[in-house]
């Protein structure tokens, strides 16, 4: 017979070797499959799994011992307010990546409306969730994948929010349709090329969403010598950076951009993370 008790100690076990959150990870996959909280688990430690429960629970286990994340496997991931569907074609929605949002948030907080561009949407966790909270704001995600956009409109949907997809290469889309926005928020790829393989996000996650070229600022460099096309006189810009990017992103903004301020935001970790540019 096997019980929550002891498939969560197997579990945790079997994870343990690639995650460090292997009690965590073991437990949220088991109150996924019984549909309970994680706090049931830990009051039913003796009740048992059916022998359907245990086998299904040792497919995901081993599926999460092999590396693929936790979201895959559920198929969602929570992100600030709600939560989006994800699947391998759409980078996992990231906890710093929600600075990067709030941000956007207060620049706009009072205004009666405004246009807001999320370039390289993926999910569109930025673009949904931005237009969740500013309900009369136009809003716009572009992505080069279709496959992408079609998780991006699930997410669309399934929030009830109106935002308008298009297809293409960074702001090229705004560009031939002569949009002009407030905001533009852009989680763009930003792992130096010779590093990505070196790490384990390439083995699951799409390396269209992580690849950044030669430095990993090849796309910031694009998008940043295009944004005075797509933005407003003293519009924001928001980009997320690695965590030594900083410098060298704030570099480009300058250059590029010649925008009346720039600086960069740190995470939770009290690295580099956003760079806020004013145009």
């Amino acid at each position: 017979m096997t019980t929550i008790q002891s498939a969560l100690h197997a579990a945790r076990n079997r994870i343990a070797p690639v995650s460090e959150s292997a009690s965590l990870d073991a437990q949220v996959l088991l109150a996924e499959l019984l549909n309970v909280n994680r706090a049931y688990l830990l009051a039913h430690g003796d009740a048992a799994l059916t022998p359907e429960q245990a086998a299904r629970y040792g497919e995901w286990v081993q599926r999460r011992a092999d590396g693929e994340p936790v979201a895959y496997i559920l198929g969602r991931r929570a992100f600030y307010d709600r939560e989006l569907r994800v699947a391998p074609s759409v980078l996992i929605p990231r906890p710093e990546t929600e600075l990067l949002l709030e941000a956007a948030l207060n620049f706009v907080q009072g205004s009666a409306d405004c246009a807001a561009a999320d370039i390289g949407t993926g999910s569109g966790a930025l673009a949904v969730t931005f237009a969740a909270n500013c309900p009369n704001a136009a809003v716009y995600a572009v992505d080069l994948s279709p496959l992408a956009l079609d998780i991006a409109r699930q997410n669309a949907a399934l929030h009830a929010v109106e935002v308008t997809f298009l297809e293409g290469d960074l702001l090229q889309p705004l560009i031939e349709r002569g949009l002009k926005i407030n905001v533009l928020m852009a989680n763009l790829p930003y792992i130096a090329h010779d590093e990505l393989p070196t790490l384990a996000v390439s083995q699951y996650e799409p390396r269209l969403a992580l690849d950044g070229g030669t430095d990993g600022l090849d796309l910031v460099r694009r998008l940043l010598a295009d944004v005075r096309k797509v933005c407003n006189p003293g519009a924001l810009v928001l980009l997320e950076i690695g965590a030594a990017q900083g410098a060298a992103a704030v570099a480009l903004a300058q250059e590029l951009a010649h925008p009346q301020a720039v600086d960069v935001l740190q995470d939770y970790a009290g690295l580099d993370r956003i760079v806020r540019i004013r145009l």
